[in-house]
């Protein structure tokens, strides 16, 4: 259900089920890929989602056929400017458009529907975790239209082996790669069989997770991240401080006292 609090947006739809609030891709005729009017509303998008107290995960998915496919080349071949509207976010890294990006605590699951390519990866490398339909197809056409394949794959690299995420790059849009291939190279964690269950195994899944301590998991999630920027020992060190800073949260309280009474926790609210 579409909820009031958010932002009526044009390119996106954002909607709340339950303790799970969803991002969609809405340009299903254009296979969702992105304006620049797309790209600030996926500013403000992540942080409305970020806020709103009721939603403890957050899915992304698209409408239609296609996750997404990057940047609309048809808006940059014929607005003459192209390229270089972006010159300055990619040169100064002042980027907007993903959960990272945007700083968001909460767990993001990245729900891959159909076509992904080129701009879409920066969603599948930047989410904590990536489930894809049977018929996903993954490839990225950027030497295929002249641009440089680099910040989405560099991303990737940290999820997959080198050589995939580089015969990715250089096959272009003259090779793509099913859901199932995607799964054993790591890029994605589960393929979800028949495609129109997507949404309803990501559903079930992010209220599986909503159902953990919203303050302990942004803690993991934080600790986790930074290990990929850190070496084994500095991150270590780091996430031991992660982890004394739940001591003392009512969380930590709450979460035995449940076990042992045997029912669900009563979490505290991110923020009290």
């Amino acid at each position: 259900m579409a909820d009031s609090t958010f932002t009526n947006f044009t390119t996106l739809k954002v909607e709340r089920h339950g303790p799970v609030g969803w991002l969609i891709n809405n340009r299903p005729e254009q296979l969702n890929a992105m304006t620049n009017a797309m790209r600030d509303e996926f500013a403000v998008a992540w942080l409305e989602l970020e806020a709103d107290p009721e939603v403890r995960v957050i899915v992304h998915t698209g409408e239609g056929r296609a996750f997404q496919t990057g940047v609309d080349v048809s808006e940059i071949a014929s607005d003459g400017i192209g390229m270089e509207r972006y010159r300055d976010s990619l040169e100064n890294f002042d980027l907007h458009f993903t959960a990272w990006h945007q700083g968001v605590t909460k767990p993001v699951i990245t729900a891959v529907n159909g076509l992904c390519a080129g701009g879409a990866f920066h969603w599948v490398a930047d989410a904590d975790i990536v489930i894809a339909s049977s018929d996903a197809q993954f490839f990225d056409p950027h030497v295929s239209v002249g641009q440089v394949v680099a910040v989405e794959a560099i991303g990737l690299l940290r999820k997959m082996p080198f050589e995939a995420v580089m015969r990715m790059a250089l096959t272009g849009r003259y090779e793509r790669m099913s859901a199932q291939r995607a799964y054993e190279l790591g890029m994605i964690s589960e393929v979800v069989d028949p495609p129109e269950r997507l949404r309803e195994v990501a559903q079930e899944l992010a209220e599986k997770i909503a159902r953990n301590s919203p303050a302990a998991m942004a803690a993991s999630k934080k600790a986790l991240w930074r290990a990929l920027e850190l070496g084994l020992t500095d991150a270590c060190r780091a996430g031991s401080v992660d982890l004394v800073s739940m001591w003392g949260h009512p969380d930590q309280e709450e979460g035995p006292r449940a076990f042992a009474e045997k029912r669900e926790a009563n979490w505290a609210t991110p923020g009290e």
